[in-house]
C-alpha cells in the first residue's frame, strides 16, 4: 500500500491516472471530482490489498468508507492517544472542524509514519490538487480504520480474539478474571479480580470503550477486547 502511494507523489492536476481509472469503472463525472479517497482505491489494488483496504468495495466518498471501517470494527476515533497508537498503512480520515464525527469527514489519506504526540506523516492524494506527504494531529484526525493486512504481525491477535467469550454485566469465571486484570493495567485501581461482571467492572468496560473510540454497550466482544489487548 505504502509503496503504491509513493510512487504517486506529484500526481498532480484533474484528470489524472487516478481519476481516470476510477471513472473508468465507475463513469466519467468522476474524472474532475475530489479525489483523495479516489487514491486510497488506487493504491489498494495496485498494492494487492483491496479486501483489506476496501471493505466494501471502491470508494470515492469519505463518509462511507469510514462506515466501512465502522461495519467491520476496525475503526479507531481520532483522539490524542489512539494516534499515538497509529501504525504505517492505517487508513486516516480528517475533518477540519476538528470533530470525530464519522458523517463530518472531508478528506483521506494513509499513514506513512507515526510521529509521536498525537502527530502522523501521511501520503494523501488530492491534497491542494496534488499528492504529497503531510503532518496531520489529532486536532483535525476524525479517525482512522486499520486494514486487516495479511502477514501482518497484529494477525496473531485478530484469530485470538475472535475465539474469545462475550462477555457482559452477570457474566462470570476466568475470561471475567482475565478482563478484570487488564481493566487493572488500563487505571482503573478499583476493579477486583474475582470473575464477577458486576457494576464496576461494566464502568470500567464502559470506560474503556469510550476511550477506544468503539461502542459504548459494555459488552466485551472482538472489538472490545482488541482495545483492552492494544498496546502502546
Amino acid at each position: 500500500m505504502l509503496e503504491q502511494a509513493r510512487r504517486s507523489l506529484g500526481i498532480a492536476g484533474r484528470p489524472n491516472v487516478i481519476t481516470r481509472e476510477y471513472a473508468n469503472r465507475h463513469g466519467a463525472d468522476y474524472l474532475r471530482t475530489s479525489w483523495c479517497d479516489m487514491s486510497i482505491t488506487y493504491w489498494a489494488r495496485h498494492g494487492g490489498c483491496t479486501a483489506a483496504v476496501l471493505p466494501g468495495g471502491d470508494r470515492a466518498y469519505t463518509v462511507w468508507h469510514a462506515q466501512d471501517f465502522q461495519k467491520i470494527g476496525r475503526w479507531h476515533a481520532g483522539t490524542t492517544a489512539n494516534v499515538n497508537d497509529c501504525k504505517p498503512g492505517d487508513i486516516v480520515f480528517f475533518d477540519w472542524n476538528g470533530t470525530d464525527s464519522v458523517g463530518a469527514i472531508d478528506h483521506v489519506g494513509v499513514v506513512e509514519k507515526v510521529l509521536g504526540g498525537g502527530r502522523v506523516q501521511t501520503i494523501e492524494g488530492n491534497t491542494s490538487d496534488s499528492c504529497a506527504r503531510r503532518v496531520r494531529s489529532a486536532g483535525v484526525i476524525a479517525g482512522y480504520g486499520r486494514p486487516a493486512y495479511a502477514g501482518a504481525a497484529s494477525d496473531w491477535q485478530e484469530v485470538m480474539v475472535q475465539k474469545l467469550p462475550e462477555l457482559k454485566k452477570g457474566s462470570t469465571g476466568e475470561h471475567v478474571q482475565s478482563v478484570q486484570g487488564l481493566l487493572l493495567a488500563r487505571s482503573h485501581p478499583k476493579i477486583k479480580v474475582d470473575g464477577k461482571f458486576g457494576d464496576s467492572t461494566d464502568k470500567a468496560v464502559r470506560a474503556v470503550q469510550k476511550w477506544g473510540g468503539v461502542d459504548v454497550d459494555g459488552v466485551v466482544g472482538p472489538v472490545t477486547w482488541s482495545v483492552l489487548l492494544r498496546v502502546h
